[in-house]
Parts: C-alpha cells; structure tokens; sequence
C-alpha cells in the first residue's frame, strides 16, 4: 500500500516521497532572475526532506509575470540562477520542478505587501493581454484580447521555456493553468468571450492549453514528467466546473500529461469557496478515478496524519503543501517521525536525527 513515505516514480522520474512544495510566489526578483532569497527559500526545503520542489511560477516571457518581481525564465540570461538551485537539491535527494506561467489579465498587479490592484508604469507596470478585453476586477488592468499570431508566440514562448527548465536540469515541468491565469481564462466561459476558434465551445476553450501541451510534450525528453496545475471549478454558476476539468484531464492525458495539480478558484473576484481542511482533495479524487490519470492534491493539508490518509486512500498520488512548509520547512522530517518512518536526514544533522535515522544520499531525481 502507498503512504506518504513511499516512492512514487512518473515516467524515469523517482521521488523519494510524496511530499512535494508548491508553487509559491515570493515576489523578491529584479527582471525575473532568482537570487539569493529564492535558493535559500526553495533549498532549504530540499534539507527539510520534501521529494519533489516546485519554483514558484515562472513566467514565459516578461508580460506574463503577475508581478514586476516575480520569477521569469523568458531569456538564457536566467538559467544559470536556476541550474545552481537544481543542483543543491539533488544534493539531498529532492526533485527540482518548475511551474511555467503567463498571468494574462492577472499580470501587471503590485507585489501583495505593496497594495493591491494595477501596477503602474512608473511601479514597472505594463500593458496585460487575455482571450477577452475583460477585467479580473476593477483595480486590475484592462486587458487587450489576443491576437491568434499573439496565441502562436505564446505557444511558442512556452515552448522555448520548457526547453530552458530541461537544460538547468528541471525534471518536472508543469503548466500553470489554474487560479485565473492566462490557461485558465481560456478554459472558462466566465472570461472567455471569443467567437473564433479559441472560445464558445468546450473544444475551441481547451485548445490553446491542449496545444501548448502537445508542443511541450513534443520538446521534453521522454524521461521527463510533465504536470498541469488547473482550478478544478470556478465556484461560480456558469464558470468552469469539475466535469469539464474531468473531461479535460482524459484529453491532456492522452497527450502525454502525466500528473494533474488539483487546486481551484482564482478567475472571480467574488466567488464563495468553502475553505477548510483538505477542502481541495475530492477534486483531486475525482479526477484521478475517472480520468485515470495521476494527481496531487493541494490546499490546507497541514498534518502528517491527514497527508498520510490522502495517499493511503487513493485520494491522490501526491500532496503538494504551501503555507505549512513556509511555517516549517522541515515538515517531512517531523511527519515521518510522527508517522514511524525513517526518513533519511542530510549527514550534518544526523545528531539531531531520530535514533537510526539513515543518512540522506542523492538520487538526482531519476533512475
């Protein structure tokens, strides 16, 4: 039986646990390149014991940023910052990924301990663009709807990064279609409003998406993992719903996606979201039961009992954690204690370790 300290291989890619980080925006970047903060951040929760590390997303090129600060991997000039973070991570047997992003309407916003809303010129703001000239919300940009040339230069975008995770040695990419971004302004009616062969119906709304996978997939290596963050609903009547994220889910399965990121919400300003423990984790069921393809579930997993129960039970293959590992960084290491597994701990740190605890080796994330 799976549980949370068992190996789970996608493709030639092994994690050693089921523990992975979420995605987390840190907003700490100076013209998308990572620094100092985003290796302490992203590597200290390789030391912790988490298999599997996702940058925060990364943006495809520097109009698809959320913010003037956040992360970007548009040009060469930002392999190298990554390619050292990659590398202290296998150190300690963890798995580098990358999340690959463009904002859309949500692009151009301040940092959150900024303010909120638009970010002006003169803040390094710039002209956002989405399926459809809508607003997320009032305080947000207006955006200008996309050309189809302009859809081609973001697959193609997408495309080249993807290209650039792999040569700094990322063994899992995933797209970010979730939380009211770009994919997912796409998929949903609510803010998609286009009459050509990008909106209306279910197929022309996953189309983009589709064939951004299918162009990504193509560029990957084989051994390579590939995974899609979507919002599984809109919590919004009309919006996009787990039904079509179900439907959705067999599609991008059959065209080489491996693992589905089960969140929700994100594309309405004023949706009602029942927020609550492992409030998230039915979708990721769900999707894994009747699409038939591998999930992680994300959002208020907080205990090593509950993160535990998830695997055991088929719930999902995979729990992706955020805030509480902003909280302890060394998480896995105290839920493995907790829930009687040896856990291997980094050589330094074995006199604090449980007695017989093995000493961490790296794997470099695939076998």
């Amino acid at each position: 039986m799976s549980h949370l300290f068992s190996e789970l291989r996608i493709r030639d890619v092994v994690l050693p646990n089921r523990i992975g980080v979420s995605p987390m925006c840190q907003y700490s970047c100076e013209n998308g390149f990572a620094n100092d903060w985003h290796f302490v951040h992203l590597t200290s929760r390789a030391v912790g014991g988490a298999g599997l590390i996702f940058t925060e997303a990364a943006a495809v090129t520097p109009e698809g940023r959320i913010s003037p600060q956040d992360l970007g991997i548009w040009s060469e000039a930002h392999f190298e910052p990554l390619a050292r973070i990659v590398r202290f991570i296998e150190t300690q047997g963890g798995v580098a990924g990358i999340q690959l992003a463009h904002a859309g309407r949500k692009a151009s916003t301040k940092r959150p301990w900024s303010g909120s809303g638009e970010a002006a010129a003169d803040e390094g703001g710039w002209p956002t663009v989405a399926p459809s000239a809508l607003k997320f919300a009032d305080s947000y940009p207006l955006p200008t709807a996309l050309s189809l040339d302009a859809i081609a230069d973001l697959r193609a975008a997408f495309v080249s990064a993807a290209r650039r995770a792999i040569d700094a040695g990322f063994r899992v990419i995933e797209l970010h279609a979730a939380h009211g971004y770009l994919f997912h302004e796409f998929l949903s009616p609510l803010s998609n409003h286009r009459t050509d062969l990008h909106g209306g119906s279910f197929d022309n709304r996953v189309r983009f998406l589709s064939d951004c996978v299918s162009d990504v997939r193509a560029a990957l290596p084989d051994t390579a993992a590939l995974a899609v963050r979507i919002s599984a609903t809109d919590w919004t009547e009309g919006g996009w719903d787990l039904e079509q994220s179900i439907e959705l889910s067999r599609r991008l399965k059959s065209l080489g996606v491996d693992l589905m990121d089960c969140s929700s919400g994100g594309n309405v300003e004023r949706a009602e979201i029942p927020v609550g423990p492992g409030y998230q984790t039915g979708f990721a069921e769900r999707i894994r039961r009747d699409a038939g393809i591998a999930t992680a579930a994300v959002g208020m997993i907080t205990s090593a009992p509950q993160a535990d129960h998830i695997i055991r039970t088929g719930q999902a293959d995979l729990v992706l954690l955020a805030r509480e590992l902003l909280r302890e960084p060394y998480w896995p290491l105290h839920a493995a204690r907790e829930l009687g597994h040896a856990a291997p701990w980094p050589a330094q740190y074995l006199r604090a370790a449980p007695r017989g605890a093995p000493e961490r080796r790296p794997v470099h994330g695939i076998n």
